[in-house]
């Protein structure tokens, strides 16, 4: 699918990671790009880096889980940028929680970015993509979205209600003219997998990732992922009888 000439591709959480290295491949493709994330100065340094590229990238610094701020950012791009033809809603984060440490206030932060961060966006967003029967929306989840993973209770359920929401979308938007895609990534090269102190199978470089997230973008297909044996491998994983899933994922807090 295309970016119209005319219309820009919004993508949040753009200041760092996979949201970064897809908005500098947007903009090597040609594309208008507004870039948000909460950090003004990791924004200019991206503007910065896609200086001379065949596109171009406009900054709208934003917080996501502030639903009034994202209700004023859409209208902004809207009427002073460009329409809005494709937004990819990436912005989230992952923490790390062990059942020794876990904490209430630590999965109610994840469901707050990477859930309703989400809602926000879409909130502001599908009215006018229904007005105008045409728009492309990008929910970026996560394979840790597909089952319950040790050190991945906040994370893991935030990425499952947001496979959950798109599942629930995809065929209404659908008839109103709108394509709804969900995203899951497998390890990617960023900040966030820095944290994990584990053996990540099938570890893309960003770069990569940002390319295999490409080219699903340029189709209509629901579901983007990448790495796919991985992906092949969790979906395995999820269709196992509770003990032999269980024996699996003890293998990894073994190795912690």
């Amino acid at each position: 699918m295309p970016l119209q000439k005319d219309h820009c591709a919004w993508i949040t959480g753009a200041s760092t990671g996979l949201g970064r290295a897809l908005a500098l491949r947007c903009a090597a493709e040609g594309w208008h790009v507004v870039a948000s994330a909460r950090g003004q100065e990791a924004l200019e340094s991206l503007r910065t880096e896609a200086a001379g590229l065949p596109g171009r990238i406009s900054l709208v610094p934003l917080d996501v889980t502030d639903a009034t701020a994202v209700a004023a950012a859409v209208r902004h791009i809207e009427t002073d940028i460009a329409p809005i033809g494709l937004a990819v809603l990436n912005a989230g984060s992952h923490r790390p929680m062990s059942a020794e440490s876990f904490k209430a206030d630590d999965v109610a932060a994840l469901l707050n970015l990477n859930v309703m961060g989400i809602a926000h966006c879409l909130e502001g967003l599908l009215p006018a993509m229904i007005g105008r029967s045409q728009g492309q929306v990008a929910l970026v989840a996560s394979l840790a979205g597909y089952s319950g993973l040790p050190s991945a209770a906040g994370y893991g359920a935030s990425k499952a209600a947001v496979i959950n929401m798109a599942e629930a979308l995809r065929p209404e938007l659908e008839g109103l003219g709108v394509t709804l895609q969900v995203v899951n990534p497998g390890f990617v090269e960023t900040p966030l997998t820095d944290k994990n102190d584990f053996p990540m199978p099938f570890l893309m470089p960003v770069d990569k990732a940002a390319g295999a997230f490409f080219r699903g973008l340029q189709s209509t297909q629901f579901e983007i992922v990448f790495p796919r044996r991985f992906a092949y491998l969790m979906k395995l994983l999820r269709l196992l009888p509770y003990r032999l899933f269980f024996a699996l994922t003890r293998r990894t807090l073994s190795k912690r």
